[in-house]
Protein backbone atom coordinates (compact mmCIF):
# COMPACT_ATOMS: atom_id res chain seq x y z
CA UNK A 1 0.00 0.00 0.00
CA UNK A 2 2.83 2.37 0.87
CA UNK A 3 4.56 1.64 -2.44
CA UNK A 4 1.32 2.27 -4.39
CA UNK A 5 0.91 5.65 -2.68
CA UNK A 6 4.54 6.63 -3.38
CA UNK A 7 4.20 5.61 -7.03
CA UNK A 8 0.93 7.53 -7.41
CA UNK A 9 2.50 10.71 -6.04
CA UNK A 10 5.31 10.68 -8.62
CA UNK A 11 3.81 11.98 -11.83
CA UNK A 12 5.73 11.23 -14.99
CA UNK A 13 7.65 14.20 -16.28
CA UNK A 14 7.06 15.00 -19.92
CA UNK A 15 9.96 16.53 -21.75
CA UNK A 16 9.32 18.84 -24.67
CA UNK A 17 9.92 17.28 -28.07
CA UNK A 18 13.50 17.69 -29.27
CA UNK A 19 14.18 20.52 -31.62
CA UNK A 20 16.79 20.47 -34.32
CA UNK A 21 19.38 23.12 -33.66
CA UNK A 22 21.77 22.19 -36.43
CA UNK A 23 21.73 20.63 -39.85
CA UNK A 24 23.06 17.10 -39.92
CA UNK A 25 25.87 17.16 -42.44
CA UNK A 26 26.97 14.06 -44.28
CA UNK A 27 28.64 15.00 -47.57
CA UNK A 28 32.06 13.88 -46.42
CA UNK A 29 31.27 10.85 -44.27
CA UNK A 30 31.62 8.44 -47.20
CA UNK A 31 33.07 9.76 -50.45
CA UNK A 32 35.49 9.07 -53.27
CA UNK A 33 38.40 11.14 -54.47
CA UNK A 34 40.71 10.79 -57.43
CA UNK A 35 44.42 10.92 -56.66
CA UNK A 36 45.99 13.56 -58.88
CA UNK A 37 49.08 11.57 -59.80
CA UNK A 38 47.85 7.99 -60.08
CA UNK A 39 44.33 8.88 -61.28
CA UNK A 40 43.21 6.12 -58.91
CA UNK A 41 39.79 6.46 -57.29
CA UNK A 42 40.05 6.06 -53.54
CA UNK A 43 37.15 5.39 -51.19
CA UNK A 44 37.19 7.47 -48.01
CA UNK A 45 35.02 6.66 -45.00
CA UNK A 46 34.81 8.61 -41.74
CA UNK A 47 35.58 6.37 -38.78
CA UNK A 48 36.27 8.30 -35.57
CA UNK A 49 36.88 11.61 -33.83
CA UNK A 50 39.29 11.87 -30.91
CA UNK A 51 40.38 14.84 -28.84
CA UNK A 52 44.12 14.76 -29.43
CA UNK A 53 45.01 16.24 -26.03
CA UNK A 54 44.48 12.77 -24.57
CA UNK A 55 46.13 10.77 -27.36
CA UNK A 56 48.96 12.93 -28.69
CA UNK A 57 49.13 15.76 -26.15
CA UNK A 58 48.21 18.09 -29.01
CA UNK A 59 45.82 21.00 -29.01
CA UNK A 60 43.67 19.46 -31.76
CA UNK A 61 40.80 17.20 -32.67
CA UNK A 62 41.93 14.20 -34.71
CA UNK A 63 39.44 12.89 -37.23
CA UNK A 64 40.10 9.43 -38.61
CA UNK A 65 39.15 8.23 -42.07
CA UNK A 66 39.79 4.96 -43.82
CA UNK A 67 41.19 5.67 -47.28
CA UNK A 68 40.85 2.43 -49.22
CA UNK A 69 41.07 0.69 -45.84
CA UNK A 70 44.19 2.58 -44.68
CA UNK A 71 44.02 4.85 -41.60
CA UNK A 72 44.40 8.55 -42.31
CA UNK A 73 44.05 11.28 -39.67
CA UNK A 74 43.16 14.94 -40.17
CA UNK A 75 44.07 17.14 -37.19
CA UNK A 76 41.99 20.29 -36.70
CA UNK A 77 43.45 22.78 -34.19
CA UNK A 78 41.33 23.59 -31.12
CA UNK A 79 41.93 27.35 -31.52
CA UNK A 80 39.89 27.16 -34.75
CA UNK A 81 36.79 26.51 -32.60
CA UNK A 82 37.50 29.66 -30.58
CA UNK A 83 38.23 31.75 -33.68
CA UNK A 84 35.08 30.58 -35.46
CA UNK A 85 32.97 31.37 -32.37
CA UNK A 86 34.58 34.81 -32.15
CA UNK A 87 33.93 35.55 -35.85
CA UNK A 88 30.41 34.14 -36.17
CA UNK A 89 28.97 33.51 -32.72
CA UNK A 90 28.39 29.89 -33.79
CA UNK A 91 30.03 26.68 -32.64
CA UNK A 92 31.77 24.05 -34.74
CA UNK A 93 29.80 20.89 -34.05
CA UNK A 94 31.21 17.38 -34.23
CA UNK A 95 29.41 16.75 -37.52
CA UNK A 96 30.74 20.01 -38.95
CA UNK A 97 34.28 19.11 -37.86
CA UNK A 98 33.88 15.80 -39.69
CA UNK A 99 32.79 17.69 -42.81
CA UNK A 100 35.74 20.09 -42.57
CA UNK A 101 38.20 17.20 -42.29
CA UNK A 102 36.54 15.27 -45.12
CA UNK A 103 36.52 18.32 -47.37
CA UNK A 104 40.19 18.90 -46.65
CA UNK A 105 41.09 15.23 -47.22
CA UNK A 106 39.31 15.11 -50.56
CA UNK A 107 41.00 18.34 -51.68
CA UNK A 108 44.42 17.09 -50.52
CA UNK A 109 44.10 13.79 -52.36
CA UNK A 110 42.87 15.48 -55.53
CA UNK A 111 45.74 18.00 -55.33
CA UNK A 112 48.26 15.17 -55.17
CA UNK A 113 49.29 15.65 -51.55
CA UNK A 114 49.96 11.99 -51.18
CA UNK A 115 48.14 8.74 -50.72
CA UNK A 116 50.98 7.62 -48.44
CA UNK A 117 50.44 10.16 -45.65
CA UNK A 118 48.96 9.03 -42.37
CA UNK A 119 48.45 12.46 -40.76
CA UNK A 120 47.45 15.86 -42.07
CA UNK A 121 47.58 18.84 -39.69
CA UNK A 122 45.67 21.98 -40.58
CA UNK A 123 46.25 25.55 -39.44
CA UNK A 124 43.44 27.66 -38.00
CA UNK A 125 43.00 29.51 -41.30
CA UNK A 126 43.01 26.27 -43.34
CA UNK A 127 40.38 24.83 -41.00
CA UNK A 128 38.13 27.86 -41.37
CA UNK A 129 38.64 27.98 -45.14
CA UNK A 130 37.61 24.32 -45.46
CA UNK A 131 34.67 24.96 -43.14
CA UNK A 132 33.46 27.75 -45.44
CA UNK A 133 34.02 25.64 -48.55
CA UNK A 134 32.25 22.57 -47.13
CA UNK A 135 29.26 24.63 -46.00
CA UNK A 136 29.06 26.34 -49.41
CA UNK A 137 29.10 22.96 -51.19
CA UNK A 138 26.40 21.59 -48.90
CA UNK A 139 24.22 24.67 -49.42
CA UNK A 140 24.62 24.30 -53.19
CA UNK A 141 23.21 20.75 -53.05
CA UNK A 142 19.57 20.43 -54.09
CA UNK A 143 17.24 19.83 -51.14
Amino acid sequence: MLQEKATAEIAPTRLPPPTLSAIVLTMFADFTATDRWTKKQVHCVYQAMIVAIATRHADAVDIKFLVDGRKVWVALPHPAWVEYKKRTGKAITDSLAQEIAGHYLKAALEAGEGLGREMYSLTIEETLAHLDAAVAEMQAQPA
